[in-house]
């Protein structure tokens, strides 16, 4: 006589252990651990991406507008249009020094803020508020950011006298075919030339570790040049650059990269 087969539905499951209970406690306790509620993760987020942007405005590049004419044709900006938004680079400098043709970003020395009129609010909090806000890009920075093109470097002397073909560096002239042209105003040949982008200037010897500043739009400029009787002889010190310029990425019209021509 054939065994009679067992009906599956009288098979008793094993029984569970107390362990298998344990981890199977823990394991639901750890799943309503992890999900934290959304009143704690939002905050943690926007704290994680204020940090990641604090951090890239810091030490790898930051985003710029340019506010004036004194760098056309290479950089577009005036009041009440639409200026260029430029990349600076914060890392090439960590590794190499600022070269001659170089267009950078940087802050002024005294002579160069004496016009410069801070934008923070009267208000503690309010002004606060702004600070902060300059660490993540929120808001520009209580400084006064120029952007200029490298002409010479420390221990470089330059100058324009009349009969120079462009500004001389060392002697010889510097390559200024990205200067704008014709000149944005005409020059008085009794003190000036338009080789010279303005009025004749120099001998000027630059101090180790600074650079002299020239805007593209030399006679509309307010550079180097025009502070010449302050302490630096209208240089600029290295630790006073924040950066190269790499790119303009708006207007869309105009996105491109920003030429560091070898002027010398």
């Amino acid at each position: 006589m054939p065994p009679r087969s067992r009906d599956p539905r009288l098979v008793a499951s094993p029984p569970v252990t107390e362990s298998e209970k344990t981890d199977a406690g823990s394991s639901a306790a750890g799943a309503e651990k992890r999900a934290a509620p959304w009143y704690i993760e939002i905050p943690v987020v926007i704290v994680v991406t204020l940090l990641v942007i604090f951090l890239i405005q810091t030490f790898v590049g930051r985003v710029y507008m340019i506010p004036s004419q004194s760098m056309e044709p290479t950089l577009h900006g005036c009041e009440g249009c639409t200026g260029d938004r430029i990349v600076v680079d914060k890392i090439s400098y960590r590794f190499s020094d600022p070269e001659p043709g170089d267009v950078v970003v940087f802050k002024g020395t005294d002579s160069w803020n004496s016009g410069f009129v801070s934008q923070r609010s009267d208000n503690d909090v309010v002004r606060t508020l702004q600070n902060l806000g300059s660490y993540v890009g929120l808001v520009a920075p209580d400084e006064n950011d120029l952007v200029k093109r490298i002409v010479a470097t420390g221990g470089q002397t330059v100058s324009c006298q009349a009969g120079d073909p462009a500004v001389m560096v060392d002697g010889a002239p510097i390559d200024q075919s990205y200067t704008l042209q014709p000149a944005a105003y005409p020059v008085d040949p009794a003190i000036g030339s338009e080789a010279c982008g303005g009025a004749y200037f120099g001998p000027v010897q630059v101090p180790d570790g600074h650079y002299f500043m020239m805007g593209d739009n030399r006679t509309n400029s307010a550079d180097s040049r025009a502070h010449l009787g302050d302490q630096f002889q209208g240089t600029i010190p290295e630790d006073h650059i924040r950066g190269k310029v790499q790119a303009i990425i708006f207007p869309f019209n105009r996105i491109g990269g920003v030429e560091d021509p070898d002027i010398q």
